[in-house]
């Protein structure tokens, strides 16, 4: 496209975006009354809330809230927002709407803490999130008119958080609940952490904005806690070095708090095991829909484990789970019809917000509409199609195993017990994530091509042959690798990788020179911290050079591999800069300095494996 072709095209999206935005607004202005407020908490703390009132109510109506620490604004009985509600269906119902700042965040009073810690058995002074939310539920009833004295909350990431801890010992007048995409356990498997290893980049531009400092409620954060540029991440983290230089006076500096923390906290201890809401689930009946994404590079983890908890703790509860092919909270967005090379071939969020999520609330908050769900929908890779279960996973797969065998094969028999690949892990030259050169997160990389990776030296991979049949996994991966290396730690990436043939067409609007032919697409990859393979809260050496068990699970996937694909497997040591650079030695790695950043020769032994659940 020319450049005035292009200049042309942006103009008319701008336009296009703009009209659409004001189109909404005005349906908001000219449907509800706006009403800017505070609510006392138990202990006096104010939290700002923001309710939109429809002008026609002909019966009484319910509460609908999302609590969130990004602001609730616009602030002010006059400033309207664009979008009320999760979804434009919904928002076009008659609800109360209702939007409130969490404790110690924009224009609320009070601290924040990060995740703020449940407190199950609490004195009546005491305060959490759980108790913001009875107190804010148990003032609208009390004070905002024509209610029906029903209550539904949703979220999505942090507010997903907000969403679940409002389960536990919940107001009465609580009656449906969906967590989306909820931080849920960050050591483990969310935001901050995948099995002790940190999540470098993100947190790293997510907590310059996210830990600014406020001395008072404010409208806005002005500044972030120190000014960058990056163009190259990759360049950028490699040039910063340990992460304890994050700390100097270009970057935090000791000044933001929840850095702070998580640098201090390298293992399971107390500080994560309390703010872990998925192990105080265990008693819930209220109505819940979990939503997840398979392509969510933030909290896949989150909506599978409180789907989990909620199902183990409590046998009669009311809880379904939602998983599409979407990336973090795109099952928001107007369209969703594709997601980096894949082509869904039918519009998935607007699917999930007219058929589920409006129904969800419409039934159990107005009596209205059915819901009639199974218990877990799931869109499918591969197959691209929208399939049911009555358990998730699915109770009838059989264990298909592969072990990591010679000349890069995937073997259904161990043939060796004692030969190995091995591969050099240097801390200066780590493998990259993606394979292109982004300031931030490359939000298709978790389906990215891994051609680049394959190439190199310090990446294993492993593939079976063309397959003769689709074979459709479904739910949890479990690696389990045979392993020796010559340091005393070291981390373990696995990918399953889905390799498309060589005649494979394009997908629909491909870019120009984009060829599918050989696409190794990845379809599920995690990190194991190697110093956690046996427990995260007591981490451990390994012994140089001693054939060593290391263990870990990805998480679920629903996906089809087609008949002439073939089903590989990558290994690596290094996923940089999502994840921080393991100096190879068993140590603190918050405090570890250039020099103690050392090469690594890593073996993985040919009865290495990996168990795949297949229908």
């Amino acid at each position: 496209m020319n450049t005035s072709k292009l200049f042309l095209a942006i103009i008319f999206l701008l336009f296009t975006f703009q009209a659409f935005s004001q189109t909404q607004v005005n349906f908001v202005k000219e449907n509800y009354y706006k009403i800017d407020t505070t609510i006392q908490m138990r202990d006096g703390i104010k939290l700002y809330t923001v309710i939109y009132i429809p002008k026609q109510m002909p019966e009484p109506l319910p509460f609908l809230i999302e609590r969130t620490p990004y602001s609730c604004g616009p602030y002010g009985d006059t400033n309207y927002a664009r979008m009320i509600g999760p979804n434009p269906t919904l928002m076009k119902e008659k609800y109360i709407f209702v939007f409130q700042d969490v404790r110690g965040r924009y224009m609320s009073e009070g601290v924040n803490l990060e995740m703020t810690p449940l407190i199950l058995s609490k004195s009546k002074k005491q305060i959490d999130e759980n108790s913001d939310t009875y107190d804010t539920v148990d003032w609208l009833l009390k004070n905002i008119k024509n209610n029906n004295g029903r209550v539904g909350i949703y979220g999505i990431s942090y507010p997903g958080f907000y969403a679940t801890i409002s389960l536990p010992n919940a107001h009465p007048a609580i009656k449906a609940v969906s967590p989306q995409a909820p931080v849920t356990d960050e050591f483990r498997g969310d935001d901050a952490n995948h099995n002790g290893a940190f999540f470098l980049m993100d947190n790293f531009s997510f907590m310059n904005y996210f830990g600014a400092p406020r001395n008072a409620p404010v409208k806005d954060y002005s500044k972030t806690v120190f000014n960058f540029n990056i163009k190259d991440a990759y360049a950028f983290f490699n040039k910063l070095g340990p992460i304890s230089n994050t700390q100097s006076k270009y970057f935090f500096n000791n000044s933001c708090v929840i850095w702070n923390e998580y640098l201090e906290h390298d293992t399971y201890d107390e500080y994560w095991k309390s703010r872990n809401i998925s192990l105080h689930l265990n008693k819930i009946k209220i109505p819940t829909l979990v939503v997840g994404g398979w392509f969510d590079a933030e909290d896949l983890y989150g909506a599978l484990q409180t789907y989990q908890s909620i199902e183990k703790g409590e046998i009669n509860n009311n809880c379904k789970l939602v998983m599409g092919p979407w990336t973090h909270g795109a099952w928001e967005s107007p369209e969703w019809k594709q997601y980096a090379s894949h082509d869904f071939g039918s519009n998935t969020s607007k699917t999930f917000q007219d058929s589920i999520e409006t129904h969800f609330f419409n039934f159990y908050l107005k009596d209205k509409d059915s819901f009639k769900i199974s218990e877990a929908t799931i869109f499918e890779t591969g197959s691209n199609k929208w399939t049911s279960y009555s358990t998730w996973p699915p109770a009838n797969t059989k264990k298909l195993t592969y072990f990591l065998s010679e000349k890069n094969m995937l073997s259904s028999t161990i043939t060796n017990d004692t030969t190995y690949n091995e591969y050099i892990s240097d801390p200066e030259k780590p493998v990259p994530y993606t394979a292109g050169i982004y300031g931030g997160r490359n939000n298709d990389y978790m389906a990215e091509d891994q051609r680049f990776a394959y190439s190199r030296p310090d990446v294993l991979y492993y593939q079976t042959g063309i397959l003769e049949k689709d074979i459709t996994v479904t739910g949890n991966i479990n690696a389990d690798l045979q392993v020796s290396i010559t340091g005393t730690d070291a981390d373990f990436i696995v990918k399953l990788i889905d390799v498309l043939p060589d005649n494979e067409p394009n997908f629909k609007n491909a870019p120009k020179g984009f060829q599918m032919a050989g696409y190794q697409r990845m379809v599920r990859a995690e990190v194991m911290r190697g110093k956690f393979r046996n427990s995260l809260e007591h981490p451990e050496p390994f012994e140089s050079g001693k054939k060593t068990e290391v263990r870990l699970s990805l998480n679920d996937i629903a996906h089809t591999f087609k008949k002439g694909h073939k089903i590989m497997i990558q290994i690596q040591s290094s996923w940089f800069p999502l994840i921080d650079k393991n100096p190879q030695q068993f140590m603190r790695i918050p405090e570890a300095k250039e020099a103690d950043f050392k090469k690594a020769t890593i073996r993985i032994y040919h009865n290495s494996k990996i168990d795949l659940p297949v229908l």
